[in-house]
């Protein structure tokens, strides 16, 4: 009997480790808000495109998931870098634990950022080394 397509894969545990740090990275740009930070708008995309891209991670059945695990933490690093070189506000409160509220939150945002970005680069390349060329999973 052939397997269906349509079930979902199992998640690696880099793939776990990359929703978990999304969720992290989320939690963190909520936890400055919610702290005073007034680096972010009034309804922020940061904590919508984090919690979204682990969704897709952690429950989409598709084989392309594991590129978004990768993109959506990229795309926000890219993001704070640009704005911590254009207002430099990031850096001042990653740089000064007096606002304790703001800078857990900007500690929990990076490292939940990067560890994210770094277990997605892992887990995408786990998931392309069990695909062969047909696009079926390999039995080992």
């Amino acid at each position: 009997m052939q397997e269906s397509t349509s079930k979902r894969p199992t998640l690696s545990a880099a793939g776990k480790l990359n929703v978990i740090g999304m969720v992290a990275a989320a939690v963190g740009i909520i936890v400055q808000i919610a702290s005073g930070s007034d680096l972010y708008p009034t309804i922020p995309p940061g904590p919508i495109i984090l919690l979204a891209g682990a969704a897709l991670v952690a429950l989409g059945p598709w084989r392309w998931t594991p590129v978004v695990g990768v993109v959506v933490p990229l795309f926000l690093l890219v993001g704070a870098v640009i704005a911590a070189v254009v207002s430099g506000e990031f850096l001042d409160q990653l740089t000064d634990p007096g606002e304790v509220g703001i800078f857990a939150g900007d500690l929990l945002q990076l490292l939940g950022v990067i560890t994210a970005l770094v277990a997605g680069i892992v887990a995408l390349r786990q998931s392309s080394r069990t695909r062969t060329w047909d696009g079926h999973a390999q039995r080992g």
